[in-house]
């Protein structure tokens, strides 16, 4: 049996390392295009990241842990 995969949402992970102070601010970065997950620009808030994954935002990368 394999355990389940754990995963975070992009705007609960920008609230979560400080990046925004509320869920809207987070909304707001992401829609404008100022985030990247592994290099790549995210729109979407929702999207699902795993352990690994790389965010970046106002010059700063973010790798998300195995410990979410």
């Amino acid at each position: 049996m394999t355990s389940p995969i754990q995963t975070i949402k992009l705007d609960q992970f920008l609230k979560w390392v400080g990046v925004a102070s509320t869920g809207g601010e987070a909304k707001l970065m992401i829609q404008d295009g100022d985030v990247t997950v592994n290099g790549i620009i995210e729109t979407r808030r929702g999207r699902k990241l795993v352990a690994g994954d790389l965010v970046s935002v106002q010059g700063e990368t973010y790798k998300v842990g195995t410990q979410l």
